[in-house]
């Protein structure tokens, strides 16, 4: 039995680890030899982390867990002929895993953007860019991210992200006491960003922007990035010497040119319990798939891993026959510890319920706390805690 998982990120990672505790044989392809550890990537471009130690070696996790590990670049998906290609072979399964992200809303201009949520690479390039400045000894650096208007879950997905880099770089001009000679500007096109967070933590936000003095721009549509500004659809512009940007999810073109099962924005459709619609053997887990009938929620990490724990769950019981099934559904919420750098602020929300607690001081080394523990709970080197 050929049990294959495509991608090496916190959805796939954490189906193959889960199929090798049910004695299940697998093999993750990843087009990358590690696993980056994007909650933590924030700290990269401030010099707080090194970009080796946002890594997880997927050859020692493998060895660990007891799957096997190929790195390769998937080409192309045809699931009604069991078989996967690649740039190095073509590779047939009886069961699949989808766990390959997402692409970004093309816009013009996003080239001379950097993203916190892109390449793995893009963080140094941001330390790098923000370096520069410093050396410069000022400038106008903008932080901002955008929608996708045919996916309400990938509209501000990954916006927490754009707030702690922002929250991160007024920390650092401060220690290096130049924090007077940069102006900060937060840019979105809705005109209430973050509200996906909830409505109490989204009404807090005005006093982290006033605390990190942060100018805000919201509420208009962007035209295009340059090398210098933002143009916005009435023509007006935003100066910037630096634009840090989170586009909105869209499908990959992989996965829209696959004969799977899409929705409007190429997201694969699944249904409550993670499987492909109209397949028996194939589940789409984390990015790749689409979040229905939930229009508060969001792509995060957790939420990848909870729908591969329920993938995975799912598949083996119905494997040995057993009728107990889950859905990723019954635990879906919204959670976060959002580090500003000197501190943080705890939030979390569900279909019912918003829970908003700044965290001072402290809960900057609650985050860091939580970099720790992943890195070594996937290494089997201290107890998991379940759910996190």
């Amino acid at each position: 039995m050929q049990i294959l998982v495509l991608g090496g990120g916190f959805a796939g990672v954490e189906a193959a680890i889960k199929l090798r505790k049910y004695k299940h044989e697998v093999t993750l392809i990843s087009d990358r030899d590690y696993m980056f550890i994007y909650p933590v990537s924030i700290w990269i471009p401030v010099g707080k982390r090194s970009f080796e130690d946002t890594q997880l070696k997927l050859s020692e996790l493998a060895k660990i867990h007891g799957f096997k590990v190929i790195i390769d670049t998937i080409t192309k998906i045809e699931s009604q002929k069991n078989t996967v290609y690649s740039e190095q072979k073509t590779y047939t399964f009886d069961y699949l895993f989808i766990a390959l992200g997402m692409g970004k809303v093309k816009m013009n201009g996003l080239n001379y953007t950097h993203s916190i949520c892109g390449k793995p690479e893009e963080s140094v390039v941001i330390k790098e860019q923000i370096e520069n400045l410093i050396t410069k000894g000022k400038g106008n650096i903008t932080v901002g991210f955008g929608g996708n208007p045919k996916d309400t879950t990938a509209t501000t997905v990954r916006g927490g992200p754009a707030f702690e880099l922002l929250f991160n770089i007024s920390v650092l001009l401060k220690e290096k006491g130049l924090r007077d000679q940069f102006k900060l500007t937060f840019f979105a096109p809705m005109a209430e960003p973050g509200k996906r967070m909830g409505d109490k933590a989204y009404s807090k936000m005005d006093s982290f922007f006033k605390h990190y003095h942060v100018e805000t721009h919201f509420g208009k549509k962007i035209k295009e990035f340059t090398d210098k500004d933002i143009i916005f659809e009435d023509d007006s512009k935003l100066d910037s010497d630096l634009t840090l940007f989170i586009a909105g999810g869209d499908g990959l073109q992989l996965i829209k040119d696959s004969d799977l099962p899409l929705n409007d924005t190429g997201f694969i459709q699944i249904n409550e319990m993670c499987r492909v619609e109209g397949h028996t053997h194939i589940y789409a887990i984390g990015d790749a798939a689409a979040i229905i009938d939930h229009p508060w929620a969001a792509k995060q990490g957790h939420v990848a891993e909870v729908m591969a724990d329920v993938a995975t769950f799912n598949f083996h019981n119905s494997l040995t026959g057993k009728e107990k099934r889950m859905s990723y559904w019954e635990r879906l919420h919204i959670i976060c510890v959002m580090d500003s750098g000197d501190g943080a602020a705890f939030i979390m929300r569900t279909a019912t319920k918003e829970i908003m607690i700044p965290l001072p001081i402290v809960g900057h080394w609650m985050k860091k706390g939580w970099g720790w523990y992943y890195k070594n709970s996937k290494k089997k080197r201290m107890f998991r805690i379940p759910g996190m």
